[in-house]
């Protein structure tokens, strides 16, 4: 889209409550007109965080940002050793990632980092935590890792044993204690280890939603494979009519689409069914109850998986693009 379509876009989404936007990707920095975005967002009263790998922010970049009305950066770190977080990202972005945290902190706006934690990573968490304080964060995300889209395929490398996360929640709290009112920690549950199911966004259509770069509005950021031909388009609807009244974001929104068991569980408030995205990709049918559940049907797949990666070789990762060398 033009940076005048999605200057539109934020005016509507302004008329329909959006407080917050994440400009992220892919890499929102490749735009060149970011900072128009920046401005028609911020002009109509919507907060806005980058949501970047770092790499492209350089000094006179971030000061046109900031002029722009950007409030605030999030950074994604791999891992806080260089040479393995190049590995898990298939390219070498350390030290941009390095570089852009100290212009963030250097142009006092809040900073923080995301780390999605997997196999490769997890006996690593001390480090990542470090790293957060020696670049300044306010705020690290220890997020385990989400199977669906690429990291679906990549399984078999991420996917961690119960003792490696055992471990990291340790220290998550132990860091916990010791940071206490200096930097916030954000632990997101590793659901197919707990056996509990993570709301869906805070149910489906629910508090946010997300639009692609070609206009695409979705429930969620993964939702583009299961809401298909349906989806609506920014292009062609009022973003106020796709968000009440589209049957994309309609679809799986309150209770009445549940099926047993979750349709009479005393969690269906808390936890939604689970992510509709896990499970049709790990059933085919985004109505069954998320498999990651320990009271899905389907269960019984997820757990044999996590009793299986303490003995199981950890593949190779799978790169969207052949690792830069």
């Amino acid at each position: 889209m033009t940076s005048a379509q999605w200057g539109d876009v934020m005016r509507q989404a302004a008329d329909i409550g959006v407080v917050q936007t994440h400009l992220s990707g892919g890499e929102p920095l490749l735009r060149r007109d970011l900072h128009e975005i920046v401005t028609a967002a911020d002009s109509a009263g919507i907060h806005t965080q980058l949501v970047t790998s770092g790499v492209g922010l350089h000094e006179a970049r971030l000061e046109v940002l900031v002029g722009a009305g950007l409030r605030s950066v999030q950074l994604s770190v791999q891992h806080a050793d260089p040479e393995s977080a190049e590995l898990i990202a298939g390219a070498r972005a350390f030290t941009a990632k390095e570089k852009a945290a100290g212009l963030v902190r250097a142009a006092d706006l809040p900073l923080g980092l995301n780390a999605v934690l997997h196999r490769a990573n997890l006996d690593a968490l001390d480090g990542i935590v470090e790293l957060g304080l020696s670049w300044g964060a306010d705020r690290v995300e220890l997020a385990n890792t989400q199977f669906y889209g690429w990291a679906l395929r990549n399984r078999d490398a991420l996917l961690p044993d119960r003792t490696q996360v055992a471990r990291a929640r340790e220290r998550v709290e132990r860091w916990r204690e010791r940071l206490a009112g200096r930097m916030e920690l954000v632990w997101v549950a590793p659901d197919y280890v707990d056996g509990i199911a993570k709301p869906c966004m805070g149910g489906w259509g629910s508090i946010s939603l997300t639009v692609a770069p070609d206009g695409t509005a979705l429930p969620c950021p993964a939702a583009g494979e299961l809401v298909g031909p349906d989806a609506p388009n920014v292009k062609d609807h009022r973003l106020g009519w796709i968000w009440r009244e589209s049957a994309a974001f309609n679809r799986y929104r309150g209770q009445g689409w549940m099926r047993e068991p979750c349709r009479s569980c005393e969690l269906r408030t808390v936890d939604f069914g689970g992510c509709r995205c896990q499970a049709y990709a790990l059933t085919g049918d985004a109505s069954r109850t998320d498999p990651a559940c320990h009271r899905s049907p389907d269960h019984g797949a997820v757990r044999a998986l996590v009793d299986g990666a303490a003995s199981a070789t950890a593949g190779d990762f799978v790169y969207r693009a052949p690792p830069k060398t």
